[in-house]
């Protein structure tokens, strides 16, 4: 295959490159060789959904719903690309109607027949045939001219100049040049033992707080100092995990704040969030697959189910500036089911809807309660919905909906007094089995 794989999440989106970001989508595209070029083993991909990143442009293969088969997708990356051919304006077939319009990229090629990125022995025009007629077919192309002439795959990522752990005498990224290295300065005692190392890390200390300032004082100068704080978080991420793995002990106090600062710089957002400006019509789709991708870690640390409302709040918080609707969120969850998702929308008898993964299984809440009952305090006070919430590791209204699950399923029966709605086992089911039992032996 001429083209390179491409690696895809579980959901169906591309993974992106450290510093990639995604531009454009396009959807009923093809992809194809000119005659003259073609090899042999070449098998053109049709119908597939065009994502145009920063660094590649993606083609991945549509699948239909229900089908377990994993999506393909195959790159071309930039620094490839020799030339584009914008397609023909006019002629006597546009007279009879809208035509599929072509995109020819001319790419370099190695002797072995691979994608070239430097020194090509030869060229070939891979031709994007535009099948949807309703596209903005035009603005895909300008797009995709402005991402060749901006060459953001050259830009070193902060984070990659990053050191595994951060050295005491190191200087913060954004303090040197802007090709990374460190400007050079003349040896001095004021630099040599433990007070130069001190005198570093105050230095170190006080630009980091002018760059919080700076960034914070505005709009404008947040977003120019991006990634100056996205470096800066990174760091201090580092150093966390250093100090985490150097020290052997501590109190819960410190690790509890410890870990509670790394979900916070780890959940820095969403890098290349889906808007209707780079998606166009297959926004809620490709919305869809991204906030599935998003809920899933945030599952397994919530015993595979979260509410709904609390989905909308991390989601828009990771997205940053670019807000969604709660109706948007709600059409991207339905559309799980046609994606095939491994997580899926699910609504309680009282109406309360949740998130919860594909694989998550009620009859192992139900087993969990069950044996909550049956024991000593459970026989005697029954459990409360904050007794489940507790065994459950959920929130007390979700532990309440299973809870009421199972009292619909007639494992639970309630008492609703004094002391608030409380559950117990159901004796019921045991007595109609032994009257079962009975009515054999007498026969």
């Amino acid at each position: 295959m001429l083209l390179l794989e491409a690696q895809l999440s579980e959901s169906g989106r591309p993974i992106l490159q450290p510093g990639e970001i995604e531009c454009q989508l396009i959807d009923s595209t093809d992809i194809d060789l000119e005659q003259e070029t073609k090899p042999p083993y070449w098998n053109p991909l049709l119908g597939g959904i065009v994502s145009l990143t920063t660094h590649r442009i993606i083609w991945i293969e549509r699948t239909r719903k229900k089908e377990p088969v994993q999506s393909r997708a195959f790159a071309i990356p930039h620094p490839a690309v020799h030339a584009l051919e914008p397609p023909k304006k006019g002629g006597l077939k546009s007279l009879f109607g809208k035509q599929a319009v072509k995109l020819r990229i001319v790419v370099g090629i190695r002797k072995d027949g691979a994608l070239a990125t430097r020194d090509a022995a030869s060229a070939v025009r891979v031709v994007m045939v535009f099948r949807n007629l309703d596209s903005n077919s035009d603005a895909f192309v300008t797009r995709f001219q402005e991402v060749l002439e901006a060459k953001a795959w050259t830009v070193i990522p902060p984070t990659s100049a990053l050191p595994g752990r951060a050295h005491p005498g190191s200087e913060p990224s954004f303090s040197g040049r802007q090709d990374g290295s460190q400007p050079s300065r003349a040896f001095t005692t004021a630099h040599a033992g433990v007070s130069g190392i001190l005198k570093r890390e105050e230095a170190q200390a006080k630009q980091a707080d002018e760059t919080l300032q700076e960034a914070f004082g505005d709009l404008n100068a947040l977003m120019s100092k991006a990634k100056d704080m996205v470096a800066l978080a990174e760091r201090i991420r580092m150093r966390l995990a250093g100090s985490s793995g150097g020290t052997g002990g501590g109190t819960d106090e410190g690790e509890g704040s410890r870990q509670e600062m790394q979900d916070l710089l780890l959940s820095v957002g969403i890098a290349s969030p889906v808007t209707r400006e780079n998606a166009g019509a297959l926004y809620h789709q490709q919305l869809s697959r991204q906030l599935s991708d998003f809920v899933g870690p945030l599952l397994v640390k919530s015993n595979g189910m979260m509410a709904l409302v609390d989905v909308y709040c991390f989601f828009n918080r990771a997205r940053g500036t670019e807000l969604i609707s709660p109706d948007d969120l709600l059409q991207a969850c339905r559309l799980w089911e046609r994606v095939n998702a491994p997580v899926r929308l699910r609504r309680f008898e009282s109406g309360v809807l949740i998130v919860q993964a594909r694989g998550h299984s009620d009859e192992a809440i139900f087993a969990q309660l069950a044996q909550l009952v049956k024991t000593p305090d459970g026989t005697h006070f029954g459990i409360s919905a904050s007794d489940a919430a507790r065994a459950l590791g959920l929130p007390p209204a979700l532990a309440k909906e299973e809870l009421l699950a199972a009292e619909y399923r007639g494992l639970l029966c309630r008492d609703d007094g004094a002391d608030g709605l409380r559950f117990y086992h159901n004796f019921f089911l045991e007595l109609d089995s032994l009257q079962e039992a009975a009515a054999g032996q007498q026969q």
